[in-house]
């Protein structure tokens, strides 16, 4: 039995000692953020950097097995709530970005809905339920930024096949208030900041900076597969961010971003899996 299957079991047949974990957690990270030495992104502009250095956009009503539709009518809800939060964010020289000191508890005081979530491997609902797309997003922005990926988390799960997915698989993040954050370090002399808003079909996002940078950020995928073990079918790849200079498109510099694999929760199709 693998690590993961085991804590899954346990949480299942001990919820109280689950939820114990997660307080031990969320207090850990507390006094973590406390660090100061870490100075973390608090101010926002309405007003856009000067350069575009990437724009993505996610449909919002996907394909999700047979969850509740309204589940993604409820996850536009608290993606519209946590925007607030982050939207025209201004990442600083030696500032580090974090997702929770932003957003902070998705309550239902603040407005948030059921919305579909991830635990144990499995789809359940919990208020504030939908937000990984939001990190997706951030996240996808950044890869194609010089910022450090100071932390970021990937599912454990495959839950769902391809549903008009651009992007390649294992350029998500998990994210769970407040121990599995996504953080982002600035480490140029840049300003940075993200520009997003959810339209009637997908969640838009955009990432500026203050100066023209002299090289440009492709994210690749090597190594794409879908092999099986232990009579159970695994999804696995690895995430490379390039560099790229921009007078001649020449390739500076790569880095392994992540290698993945997640255990494929739906049957494999016999047709082609490639991305697009």
């Amino acid at each position: 039995m693998d690590l993961v299957t085991m804590k899954q079991r346990i949480g299942k047949q001990f919820p109280y000692l689950y939820r114990l974990r997660v307080k031990q957690l969320i207090l850990k990270r507390h006094m973590m953020n406390w660090n100061p030495r870490i100075t973390f992104v608090s101010g926002s502009s309405s007003q856009r950097l000067t350069y575009t250095l990437k724009k993505h956009k996610s449909i919002l009503r996907r394909v999700l097995g047979y969850t509740d539709p309204i589940l993604q009518e409820n996850k536009i809800v608290n993606l519209k709530i946590a925007l607030k939060h982050v939207d025209g964010v201004v990442i600083h020289p030696g500032e580090t970005f974090s997702f929770w000191k932003l957003i902070g508890v998705t309550s239902k005081e603040k407005g948030y809905i059921e919305g579909l979530m991830l635990s144990y491997g499995e789809v359940r609902v919990g208020t504030g339920g939908g937000l990984c797309q939001l990190a997706n997003m951030l996240y996808w922005l950044a890869l194609h930024t010089p910022l450090d990926i100071k932390e970021r988390h990937h599912h454990s799960f495959d839950l769902f096949p391809d549903d008009r997915r651009v992007i390649p698989f294992g350029t998500g993040t998990s994210v769970f208030y407040n121990y599995l954050d996504l953080q982002f370090y600035n480490p140029t002399p840049y300003r940075f900041q993200f520009h997003l808003r959810v339209s009637e079909e997908y969640l838009e996002g955009a990432i500026y900076s203050d100066s023209e940078l002299t090289f440009s950020y492709r994210v690749k995928e090597k190594n794409h597969e879908f092999y099986q073990k232990d009579n159970k079918w695994y999804r696995g790849n690895e995430i490379w961010r390039q560099k790229i200079n921009k007078q001649d498109d020449s390739l500076v510099d790569e880095a392994l971003v992540n290698v993945n694999h997640s255990e494929v929760k739906y049957m494999k199709s016999n047709e082609s899996q490639e991305t697009e």
